[in-house]
């Protein structure tokens, strides 16, 4: 399978402090068709979000010639933890995936991603992996009677103690059993944990769904070019495995981005532009 850059997402990662019309207008102008819509405030708050709401971001995305693919509930920065040993935090925060699912649906979208959360460092690691697969099995199985199905991304170790590489995250994946659940590759990820691609294809072979596609030293969660990853050989490897999903520029970085985010989104739409195999 021939990697294309239209399995380019515009995403909204970088545009938390912008009016959302002006994500919506950017991507278009920038010839995106397909979105990965950053559950933030006050763009689309999880919490605080209607039916209707998300039906309006819905059409305001298709008169732009746009539709939401996936939703990626912000989860690391807001106290969001599926594997939390505190009762109140583990409910509220699977009540909030159930109602992002509800909203994923409203927005046509087909994908909600989701992340394992993590246990207390000095209890046993078993415990939280339990907390965690029970709930992510939940999440799905409740996504999946409204026709979304779900994507689960590991965690660098400084934010996960439970999912960090594509080994554990095949392992529970396994121990869910859920054909509702599949993968996130995120090239940061996978960079701090040692890995290439073909470890993550090699471990989770068609369970890999959704890429997040991102420079970085190697963490950073950079701009293409503004770190050290081999762009051109990620690419050439997920064509090599037949990737045929969609691929997100997911930026942070020092937070510098979101003074004016299209400059540096139209950077990196060049750099795999130029890094496609040929």
């Amino acid at each position: 399978m021939t990697l294309t850059l239209q399995q380019l997402t515009g995403s909204n990662f970088a545009y938390q402090q912008l009016p959302f019309e002006r994500f919506l207008d950017d991507a278009a102008a920038l010839g995106r068709e397909r979105l990965e819509l950053w559950g933030i405030a006050p763009q689309f708050h999880i919490p605080q979000v209607s039916d209707a709401e998300a039906r309006a971001v819905r059409r305001s995305a298709q008169a732009r010639g746009l539709s939401v693919h996936c939703l990626t509930p912000e989860q690391v920065m807001y106290p969001v933890n599926v594997a939390s040993p505190v009762t109140w935090l583990r409910a509220a925060s699977i009540a909030m995936f159930r109602r992002a699912a509800e909203l994923a649906a409203e927005l046509g979208a087909e994908l909600l991603l989701l992340t394992p959360g993590r246990g207390f460092e000095d209890e046993p690691l078993e415990a939280a992996w339990r907390r965690s697969v029970d709930a992510v099995g939940e999440i799905a199985a409740y996504a999946e009677t409204l026709g979304v199905a779900c994507v689960l991304e590991p965690l660098q170790r400084v934010e996960s103690n439970l999912v960090n590489d594509s080994r554990t995250l095949a392992r529970m994946l396994d121990e869910i059993g859920s054909s509702n659940v599949g993968a996130v590759l995120d090239t940061v990820g996978m960079a701090v944990a040692g890995e290439s691609v073909d470890d993550y294809f090699d471990s989770l072979g068609d369970r890999v769904r959704h890429v997040h596609l991102v420079d970085g030293s190697p963490a950073g969660h950079l701009a293409w070019g503004d770190g050290e990853l081999p762009l051109a050989e990620y690419l050439t490897a997920l064509e090599r495995r037949g990737y045929g999903g969609r691929m997100t520029f997911e930026l942070f970085g020092d937070g510098t981005y979101a003074f004016d985010p299209r400059p540096v989104v139209e950077r990196c739409l060049s750099a795999v532009t130029s890094a496609l195999p040929r």
